[in-house]
């Protein structure tokens, strides 16, 4: 660890503040044919959990659904410090480990989906319309952690990233692409989150 990763990890630790517990990193598939692309993934989640992240999510952004098993194959062999759970496009069961993998399931897809399940419950007898809450669509969801953080390498965009569960996510954009990522960049992220006055839509 440099000089300068050093002191943004000691700010961090230091502060009153406290650290992200669920942290989003959003990147394309472009992104993982870079070369070590899988390598500084693997980094990444070493520094999230080395700074007392609870829960990683890695949303990959996907344009040609033929690349998803592709990926899907080689995010399962990740070599992560925390078990992973890998979900792709196809997806209707939940994720639940301390990393989850979404390969190209777009927010508004997993919303849709988990109101058609709610409307076919309900039409079952299953489901009375006025129970119907924040929690019941969060049950239907395969993503359910709502992240505290959301980073996005390259672009200020978020494309179809997932749209119910980062509502209240503070956002970080990173002006380096994730070929040139690095622990300061995630440290950079962490501390500027630490001194954010989160408003939840207030």
């Amino acid at each position: 660890m440099g000089l300068y990763d050093r002191y943004l990890a000691t700010r961090i630790r230091l502060s009153d503040a406290a650290v992200p517990e669920r942290v989003a990193l959003v990147i394309t598939e472009h992104d993982l044919l870079e070369r070590g692309a899988y390598d500084t993934l693997s980094a990444f989640l070493e520094w999230a959990f080395e700074t007392g992240v609870e829960e990683v999510l890695i949303y990959v952004s996907v344009l040609d659904k033929a690349a998803v098993p592709t990926l899907r194959n080689a995010l399962s062999e990740l070599e992560s410090p925390r078990t992973v759970a890998v979900r792709g496009p196809d997806a209707d069961d939940a994720a639940d480990a301390p990393v989850q993998v979404s390969i190209g399931l777009g927010g508004r897809e997993e919303f849709a989906a988990a109101v058609r399940n709610i409307a076919e419950d309900a039409a079952a007898g299953e489901l009375d319309p006025e129970d119907i809450d924040e929690a019941e669509i969060e049950r239907h969801l395969v993503f359910r952690t709502p992240p505290d953080l959301v980073i996005k390498t390259g672009a200020e965009r978020l494309s179809d990233f997932l749209i119910w569960q980062s509502v209240y996510s503070e956002l970080h954009f990173t002006d380096v692409n994730w070929r040139d990522f690095r622990r300061r960049d995630f440290l950079r992220a962490v501390r500027e989150y630490q001194e954010r006055q989160r408003r939840f839509g207030r």
